[in-house]
């Protein structure tokens, strides 16, 4: 078996445009619209801090198919999908500014597994708060449809961010929160909101040393669904 490249480690405490490599910036104007209710399959529970699961079909955001705060079924839906959802345990208490290597160290053997099972190249760490000046312009790039030519594995260690994956004739919309591992399948079309007051650290890891480059869609079907509030 052949050993895996030792990834290279990149801080990136704030983010900044120059970071996001596209070849397709054309955004379009968003909004906010809220999904019908119509519903089968719900099991949500009371909690507000719980990852949450909605699948809607691609053309009817008012029929809602399936809804889940269960992380176990959450889970497993995403895997019919194809999509790896874990929820990895620590104590660390990390929150936005904290050190790369504080965050690594806490989730090394996580990181190893990963870099093992999937040789990934390069493994970085996000972290953005409502204060940063460009947290508009950022929170745009992420929210037009598109795709990557690899897995884009990201790990929330703090705070909370909605993924809204386009698989086949369904929209997969996935509430991370702390705790939360999500791998998106490359070439799967998707959009990602931190919200209007990002507050969040994630790691990142990557099978393309050069990092998040994003495929364009050129498709507004993102502007027709929801939004993370926060």
């Amino acid at each position: 078996m052949r050993t895996p490249p030792k990834p290279r480690f990149i801080m990136r405490q704030s983010l900044t445009r120059k970071d996001f490599r596209t070849r397709h910036q054309k955004l379009r104007p968003l909004r906010y619209r809220q999904s019908g209710q119509n519903s089968v399959d719900m099991d949500f529970g009371e909690k507000e801090t719980m990852s949450s699961l909605k699948i809607y079909p691609e053309r009817d955001t008012t029929q809602l198919l399936f809804a889940s705060d269960n992380h176990g079924h959450i889970a497993e839906k995403l895997n019919e999908a194809g999509v790896r959802f874990e929820k990895w345990q620590t104590e660390a208490e990390l929150a936005p500014g904290a050190a790369q290597e504080d965050v690594i160290a806490a989730y090394q053997s996580d990181i190893d597994r990963l870099i093992s099972e999937e040789g990934y190249q390069t493994v970085d760490v996000v972290s953005l708060d409502s204060s940063n000046p460009k947290k508009d312009e950022l929170r745009k790039i992420f929210l037009s449809e598109h795709r990557h030519s690899e897995d884009e594995v990201r790990f929330f260690v703090a705070g909370e961010g909605l993924f809204s994956l386009h698989i086949e004739d369904k929209v997969y919309e996935v509430l991370c929160r702390q705790g939360d591992l999500i791998s998106v399948p490359a070439n799967t079309p998707h959009w990602f909101d931190m919200g209007p007051n990002p507050n969040f650290i994630a790691i990142r890891l990557f099978n393309n040393p050069e990092g998040w480059v994003a495929n364009y869609s050129g498709d507004t079907i993102a502007d027709r669904f929801n939004r993370l509030e926060n």
